[in-house]
């Protein structure tokens, strides 16, 4: 479905659902365009584990690792996903609010200097000129194709507590809808996911601030502004 949407020239939305659904939506749409596909990851976690490398063994902490080429050699052979190639360079990925990570991830984000803005870099320089920086790296001349994949757990708990892998310290919605101008600004969006909101893990007043939270930063990339009016 995404390649088909992605191939017909409109934006492809997908809403998830853990963030392994990211394999599947990556591969449609760097499949619906002949561009190479540009990929901003916003979340708590860089999702770089491999199957040997993961201490948990979630999938959801291993799509990027899935998707580059770079590490394709680190995987063992899984049957489970012969219909998937890699096929993004690593260069052309980028992260924005890591503050979790696991040592095999930080081994390849300094190995392949990879363009990663973790909330110690939100601190220090804003989040505006984080999300520029990135964007910068990852499509420097602005021809690709972007992707943009949006973990609700980038966010605060407190913007975002309907969530399976909750990280404190996390980036405000106000934040969150900054980076989501900048990229609407760009004019190469191409496809967007967001994932990892789960109403059942918590009550009905969370569920609300999480699906809410959601729904300004899909708002906010299709033309919403901040004085609740969307241009004409």
């Amino acid at each position: 479905m995404v390649k088909e949407v992605v191939s017909s020239g409109r934006i492809a939305v997908n809403l998830g659902g853990d963030h392994s659904v990211a394999v599947g939506t990556v591969d449609g749409h760097s499949r619906g365009t002949d561009k190479r596909v540009s990929l901003l990851w916003v979340d708590a976690h860089a999702d770089l584990n491999t199957s040997s490398s993961s201490p948990s063994g979630n999938a959801h902490g291993m799509p990027v690792s899935l998707l580059v080429k770079e590490l394709e050699e680190d995987w063992p052979d899984t049957p489970a996903m012969e219909w998937q190639r890699p096929r993004l360079l690593i260069n052309n990925v980028g992260f924005i609010g890591l503050r979790d990570l696991d040592p095999y991830e930080r081994e390849v984000l300094k190995r392949f200097n990879v363009a990663a803005y973790g909330m110690e870099e939100v601190d220090r320089y804003g989040i505006v000129e984080v999300t520029k920086m990135a964007l910068n790296r990852i499509n420097p001349d602005g021809v690709n194709a972007l992707h943009l994949s949006f973990d609700v757990d980038s966010l605060d708990i407190h913007e975002a507590p309907c969530t399976g892998t909750p990280v404190r310290g996390g980036l405000s919605l106000r934040e969150a809808m900054q980076v989501m101008e900048i990229v609407r600004d760009t004019g190469t969006l191409s496809a967007l996911d967001v994932v990892e909101i789960n109403p059942l893990l918590g009550n009905d007043r969370q569920a609300e601030t999480t699906v809410r939270a959601a729904v300004h930063v899909i708002k906010t990339l299709f033309g919403r502004c901040r004085f609740d009016s969307a241009p004409s």
